[in-house]
């Protein structure tokens, strides 16, 4: 087990739910949360997400959870003990192929696991936020930037910066800001394996994009909502 060094009280006493959190980029912000004095809570679909995971025993592991499906999502946030102060989605998944190789199935697949399940965590985390809130949600550059060969996660994506943007307008009032992270291709040692010939240097580190979720939602972040926040590195 890991016991993350101590870097400031930000979110001493704030609940925190992580979807996606024992992934690449999950462990990053889990770690960071730990940190920080968050008590943090961590939906699972299948046990195994946790071979491995370094912070099992920190964190509130809560199994079976399906955020594609409605009834399992309201579940899980319902089950929360006081009020959430933020909500951090990181669940999705990544396709890529010619756009006339794509059959429907791969797309309607895509649309769960990256619109489905923000679509759904949003709304569930807003009814369990007492007042003021943060919502960060995980974007991608090719929502952003043309790429060929991604048309359908690009497209998906896309959906969740629209969303981001039109529910940062609707309850920024009420003091949720919410907003999305946009980042390029990460260096996780999957993605090297994927692409061993690019330029694994220009990539963010998952470290990288932690560190702009953490700071847009944490209470440090007083100003920004309704943002797409780029982090591209060199790539």
């Amino acid at each position: 087990m890991l016991a993350p060094m101590t870097i400031s009280s930000d979110f001493e006493g704030k609940q925190v739910v992580v979807t996606g959190g024992t992934g690449a980029l999950g462990r990053s912000v889990v770690g960071g949360l730990l940190a920080r004095g968050a008590s943090v809570h961590i939906p699972v679909m299948d046990a195994r997400e946790l071979d491995g995971f370094p912070y099992a025993g920190q964190v509130r592991c809560q199994e079976g959870v399906d955020l594609r499906d409605e009834a399992s999502c309201v579940s899980f946030f319902g089950s929360l003990n006081g009020a959430l102060y933020a909500s951090i989605h990181l669940a999705g998944g990544f396709s890529m192929g010619p756009f006339t190789g794509t059959s429907l199935a791969e797309y309607q697949h895509l649309l769960d696991l990256n619109v489905t399940t923000c679509f759904l965590s949003c709304r569930e985390a807003l009814k369990q936020m007492a007042g003021e809130g943060r919502i960060v949600n995980v974007a991608a550059k090719p929502a952003l930037v043309p790429t060929g060969g991604l048309v359908a996660y690009a497209l998906t994506k896309a959906a969740v910066a629209g969303l981001t943007l039109s529910l940062a307008d609707e309850v920024g009032v009420r003091g949720v800001w919410v907003n999305a992270v946009v980042p390029s291709i990460m260096h996780t040692p999957a993605n090297v394996a994927a692409m061993p010939d690019a330029d694994h240097r220009a990539w963010p580190t998952t470290e990288d994009v932690a560190s702009s979720i953490l700071f847009l939602s944490s209470p440090q972040n007083r100003s920004t909502r309704g943002a797409l926040v780029p982090v591209y590195g060199r790539s």
